[in-house]
């Protein structure tokens, strides 16, 4: 097993465990390829500690343990919605994939898959085309604006086929946020995530992270209707060949609709990132 040695990687913070999962009994794992032991103290505190019995950093951001095996500039990227008092703010599931971090970010960034994989709720078919959209970086993180999608079920708490209105967010090379317009409020939107756990370069733990606008729905309606479609992302997933993701942009045929992702594989090339990926013919290793 190969342990992580790229410092970009070990200088972020990692969602290791949803709270309530360690709150039932300590956790054994990997984060990097190294062991970890996760709990919670008598004293309420989180805990992790690596194999060797060095105690990590950590902190509990938006209701999940986040460590680290290096030294973070700062904390966890902000996701204010999930200090609004009127969100149901949730870890919707957590499920283990066999593929690596940066290909699960790409593809919770794509929207062309949605008629094909997750027919009859974030799409359909014939309705199959991806509509202009724009990519930006702005202060260090990528974002993604102007992406319309039709949808016949959008979220848990909708009744009706709507064009579902999209923003895009990769704050963190292994984790992504996307806003999108709420059945139950027009003036703002609800705000979804995907945190991951990186056990090793092809092994991950994703954890779907929900902050709702939903007074209708249940905490089980909402956690169910997401982990309906990660269940169908998971196989797709964990059939991709390479599971690390190539960063040269010759590796794999990109079209209009892979913008996000095009863009994407740039930023982590930029920024130095090694592990997960295949990098660029020339780049750094």
């Amino acid at each position: 097993m190969q342990v992580c040695a790229d410092p970009v990687i070990l200088n972020e913070w990692h969602a290791v465990a949803d709270l309530d999962e360690i709150r039932r009994g300590e956790l054994r794992t990997l984060l990097l390829g190294e062991r970890l032991r996760c709990w919670i103290d008598t004293g309420g505190r989180a805990r992790a500690v690596t194999g060797s019995d060095r105690e990590l950093e950590v902190r509990t951001d938006y209701g999940y343990l986040w460590t680290t095996l290096g030294e973070p500039t700062g904390g966890v990227f902000d996701v204010g919605e999930a200090h609004e008092d009127d969100r149901r703010t949730l870890n919707a599931v957590t499920v283990g994939i066999e593929v690596s971090a940066p290909r699960a970010v790409e593809n919770f960034l794509d929207m062309a898959h949605f008629p094909y994989v997750h027919g009859g709720v974030l799409g359909e078919e014939p309705r199959t085309e991806v509509a202009e959209y724009r990519v930006e970086e702005r202060d260090g993180e990528l974002w993604a604006f102007d992406c319309l999608f039709y949808q016949p079920r959008a979220a848990a708490a909708s009744s009706q086929a709507v064009l579902a209105s999209y923003v895009y967010r990769v704050p963190h090379p292994y984790c992504a946020m996307l806003y999108k317009s709420s059945p139950s409020d027009v003036d703002r939107m609800d705000a979804i995530g995907i945190f991951i756990h990186p056990l090793t370069e092809t092994r991950i733990r994703a954890h779907l992270f929900v902050s709702v606008l939903d007074d209708v729905s249940t905490d089980a309606e909402i956690r169910r209707f997401q982990q309906g479609v990660i269940g169908q992302d998971k196989p797709i997933l964990e059939n991709q060949h390479p599971k690390l993701l190539p960063l040269d942009p010759r590796a794999e045929t990109p079209i209009r609709a892979d913008r996000s992702a095009i863009v994407y594989r740039r930023w982590l090339s930029r920024l130095g990132v090694t592990y997960g990926v295949i990098p660029a013919a020339g780049a750094a290793s």
